[in-house]
């Protein structure tokens, strides 16, 4: 942009709305700043609180703005967060990933700021008194961010609804709201209050400090929610085994050597009364349904624990290749099989691989193997308790969970291999997704990993027993069983519906009448 455009937009106010609060020069650096505020959000840091103030920031600098600037803002403050909570994508493939990954969740970014900035131009001139201020913009605002969320969880490929903000609030007081609104609701909430306390100080707060009531009220009401109670039906003793193998991409390892590495961990646990005994995504290095050996020797796991196991393996039917869920017992493979449902894609399998190979063909080239998705429910019966299963990155995905508790999932079991990214937060940005799922469903989530960091989580969010990371070990434990749904699993869908949906239908709306008082006036 020009600085001839820059001065003019400085001098100018945005047709139909108000002045920006702060000159381009300023508020560009300052949608960075917010984008590494949010940063610290998340774990490794998890400073909850700070999702407030770098919303507000990043609110605050799109007030005002035309459609250009506005997207420059938002690219700015995409890149700074995205660059930085997805460093973890470089840790083995470089930063070509790393940078195509957040270069294309920042354009995202770029682009849906600016149905903010125009929320913050059209508003002030169809609505211009103190409901329209406080109540119908602020709606407006957390609305369309939250749709923004939404479509880059969705789209393209299926999207990557990695760093929502309501996953930021897991370790926070309000966390226990998400099991009424799930988390899109409760990142709407979250950016209702910061934009409410960007529309009070525009108006004077010290002047007016009536008009802080509703931010002060909306911050109560989520103190105050308790989480939806969902019934009390017994516990399963579960034993659960990070065997710590070389179980990465890029791993030097012999034939088997991740099998014996679950095997050498599960070896304390012989003698033991389980319900089950879970392994991890990845935990078995061959396909026990096409492998008479490595079949045998789940069958013989089975017997000395005397308890059906659930693994993971790359399962092979046909031509296709699925990254699976087995119940395997002393007699073999029983009950249903859950394929996971959400590849990754540049990660599982190669979307549009004749387009993207040329564009970089080292890259692409090491991913030979094309993973298919799934389609059976989330949900595997271990002697008659439903258990939902969600692998890997499953657990970011609202319907895999949703499903498997609609599907009669009493706990959850989340198997997920973090090998890849030894040494970098993408596992603790994980396990909050799992416990934001603990709370959002009131079920107990057992989250499991080849090497940690390893969880039994209670249905309140909280940690039953632990496993470090980047060591071999096990836990048993008696985990809870929960049955009824929550609000977040009944009206979810309809939720996000009608906060994406009826904040862009709103802004349409207000489109309309904009343009057609500029008609009427010439």
């Amino acid at each position: 942009m020009s600085d001839a455009v820059t001065r003019a937009e400085d001098r100018a106010p945005a047709v139909g709305g108000p002045r920006p609060l702060l000159r381009l020069a300023f508020a560009a650096p300052l949608s960075v700043v917010a984008g590494l505020l949010m940063v610290t959000a998340y774990p490794a840091l998890a400073w909850w609180p700070m999702a407030f103030p770098a919303t507000i920031l990043a609110l605050a600098v799109l007030v005002g703005r035309r459609f250009w600037s506005a997207m420059l803002i938002g690219l700015l403050f995409g890149l700074a967060f995205f660059s930085v909570n997805l460093l973890f994508t470089a840790r083995y493939l470089g930063p070509v990933p790393w940078a195509a990954l957040s270069i294309l969740e920042s354009l995202l970014t770029a682009v849906l700021a600016a149905p903010l900035a125009l929320a913050y131009r059209w508003m002030p001139r169809v609505a211009p008194g103190r409901m329209g201020r406080l109540v119908l913009l602020p709606a407006l605002v957390a609305g369309l961010w939250t749709l923004r969320e939404q479509i880059v969880g969705s789209w393209p490929y299926g999207g990557f609804p990695w760093g929502r903000i309501g996953v930021s609030q897991v370790n926070g007081p309000f966390a226990e709201v998400a099991s009424w609104v799930g988390m899109s609701g409760l990142s709407f909430l979250v950016v209702l209050v910061c934009a409410l306390v960007v529309e009070v100080v525009r108006g004077g707060a010290v002047r007016r400090p009536a008009g802080g009531i509703p931010a002060v009220v909306l911050l109560v009401v989520l103190l105050v929610v308790p989480q939806f109670p969902t019934a009390d039906a017994g516990s399963l003793r579960v034993g659960a085994v990070q065997g710590n193998g070389p179980a990465g991409y890029f791993d030097q390892k012999a034939r088997g050597a991740v099998l014996n590495a679950q095997l050498a961990a599960s070896a304390p646990l012989f003698g033991q009364r389980m319900d089950v005994l879970l392994w991890p995504e990845g935990g078995v290095d061959s396909d026990p349904t096409a492998n008479a050996s490595t079949s045998a020797v789940l069958e013989e796991l089975s017997r000395r624990v005397d308890a059906p196991l659930l693994v993971s393996a790359v399962t092979e039917r046909g031509d296709e290749l699925f990254n699976s869920s087995l119940l395997w017992t002393a007699d073999g493979q029983v009950g249903s099989t859950y394929d996971k449902r959400h590849p990754v894609p540049f990660g599982e399998y190669v979307p549009d691989r004749s387009f993207w190979e040329p564009l970089a063909p080292d890259l692409i080239g090491l991913i030979g193997r094309e993973y298919t998705p799934g389609t059976a429910p989330p949900l595997i019966d271990v002697n008659g308790v439903g258990v939902g299963l969600a692998i890997c990155f499953d657990v970011i995905y609202d319907d895999v969970v949703w499903d498997g508790a609609h599907a009669g999932a009493e706990v959850y079991m989340f198997q997920t291999n973090n090998a890849d990214f030894r040494g970098t937060d993408e596992n603790l940005q994980q396990l909050a997704f799992a416990q934001m799922r603990a709370i959002e469903t009131g079920r107990a989530v057992v989250n499991l990993s080849t090497v940690g960091t390893s969880q039994v989580i209670a249905p309140d969010g909280s940690t039953l027993d632990a496993l470090p990371i980047d060591t071999a070990g096990h836990l048993l434990t008696d985990v809870p069983l929960r049955t009824g749904l929550t609000p977040a699993v009944v009206l979810g869908p309809a939720i996000k519906v009608a906060l994406g949906g009826g904040s862009l239908l709103g802004l349409l709306a207000l489109g309309a009448v904009v343009g057609v008082r500029r008609r009427a006036a010439r």
